[in-house]
């Protein structure tokens, strides 16, 4: 059942490609990894494979990566994506000594990629639970282990139908879960090499912290004042914030929309009232009385965080909110819209006053309000971020303890 179940996702794939370019440029690079491996593979050399559907999972699994090739540097790292959002961003990534898309989970695909890698050691980040994968690792002996994973009541291994396919996670030698909820949920279908070590993505984030960027334009326009940080934003969140924002000139706005495309861009300089620059078009000298700081380019708003007094995640109207320890690093309070049950990180700041979310503008109205203009307030939700964000690092210590008997 799983086979066809596989092989009907294989085929839908092939016919998306057609229409969809990011689907089409998967397919291509799932072929081509076979030759990336015959050709990059060290045949003198072990490798420790590391598997990250996208981009939110590598980071997760980056800290571990890290450590390993530090202490561990007789080691060849084989990193793989599934997505092209994680491949297209990081395939020049120095950390891996390979870089390549993991192809379908197919029996036939399966042992070509196995037996051109012969990976030592297997680390599958979070929600990563390809049956034949697993399967041929486990039958090679290769010792392998799921990270950062997090189970639910509501997943297939716990129900009654879902008896067969559960039996994959008994293929990990080890699973190292982020909550006490995993772990009883795994033992109660009888899996019992489960570790609560928490999430290494606060490990990165501190990381990131340690190593943000000084931002001189970012520091200019900010000028010591009250500043509003909105990052990954979409629409629905940007009418709400910029219609409070602009009945409130003394706050400076900083917003890092999560879809940097020319119409977008133009669509928030027209609704933020006052004046708005560009970051790429940005001097130190036309920043200072800017109302707005519009940040058109990627790779800045981990650094951008750190000049915010509130921060704001944007997703919450929409799919999901986007990455809100990023922004609790560095002790400010974080807000967002109401779709956040599926993040644990989001229900645990706001359970800890690190975090407030809302349904509309005029929950919103009161918030900011209340944060804005009670100083007492405002320090004290940002303590209890950053307070929650370094109460949980040190998940990659954990692993590495338990593994390095392994290396």
């Amino acid at each position: 059942m799983y086979n066809f179940a596989i092989n009907l996702y294989s085929f839908a794939a092939k016919v998306d490609s057609l229409f969809s370019k990011k689907v089409k440029t998967m397919l291509a690079g799932q072929r081509a990894c076979f030759e990336t491996l015959s050709t990059k593979i060290d045949p003198n050399k072990r490798y420790l494979w590391f598997h990250a559907s996208s981009l939110g999972e590598f980071e997760q699994g980056r800290p571990l990566m890290e450590r390993i090739r530090k202490e561990y540097p007789s080691y060849g790292i084989l990193l793989t994506f599934f997505s092209p959002s994680g491949y297209e961003v990081r395939k020049n990534y120095e950390g891996a000594d390979v870089i390549c898309y993991l192809p379908f989970d197919k029996p036939k695909l399966v042992k070509r990629f196995l037996d051109l890698a012969k990976p030592c050691m297997a680390f599958f980040i979070k929600y990563e639970f390809w049956k034949n994968y697993l399967d041929e690792l486990h039958r090679r002996q290769v010792p392998t282990f799921s990270v950062s994973s997090i189970f639910r009541d509501n997943q297939v291994f716990f129900k009654s139908y879902g008896k067969d396919y559960r039996q994959v996670l008994h293929n990990f030698d080890h699973l190292f879960v982020q909550n006490e909820l995993s772990k009883n949920l795994l033992h109660g279908i009888g899996i019992d090499a489960v570790t609560v070590a928490g999430d290494t993505r606060f490990d990165r984030v501190q990381q990131i912290r340690q190593q943000a960027k000084e931002l001189p334009l970012v520091e200019a326009f900010k000028q010591g004042k009250l500043t509003f940080v909105a990052g990954s934003s979409w629409q629905p969140d940007e009418d709400l914030f910029i219609d409070y924002f602009n009945q409130h000139p003394e706050v400076k706005l900083i917003i890092a929309p999560h879809v940097i495309g020319e119409d977008h861009l133009q669509q928030i300089i027209v609704k933020v009232q006052g004046k708005v620059v560009r970051y790429t078009q940005a001097t130190l000298e036309n920043v200072q009385d800017a109302r707005c700081l519009l940040i058109d380019c990627f790779g800045l708003l981990s650094s951008i965080y750190r000049y915010g007094d509130i921060a704001y995640i944007g997703g919450g109207f929409g799919t999901g909110i986007h990455n809100t320890v990023e922004a609790a690093v560095y002790g400010v309070p974080v807000l967002f819209g109401p779709n956040y049950q599926r993040f644990m990180e989001a229900k645990d700041l706001i359970a800890c006053g690190g975090a407030f979310s809302f349904n509309d503008g005029n929950e919103l109205k009161i918030l900011l309000d209340k944060l804005l203009f009670d100083g007492t307030y405002l320090q004290d939700t940002g303590h209890k971020a950053g307070a929650y964000v370094s109460s949980r690092i040190g998940a990659t210590d954990i692993i590495l303890n338990h593994i390095k008997g392994l290396l």
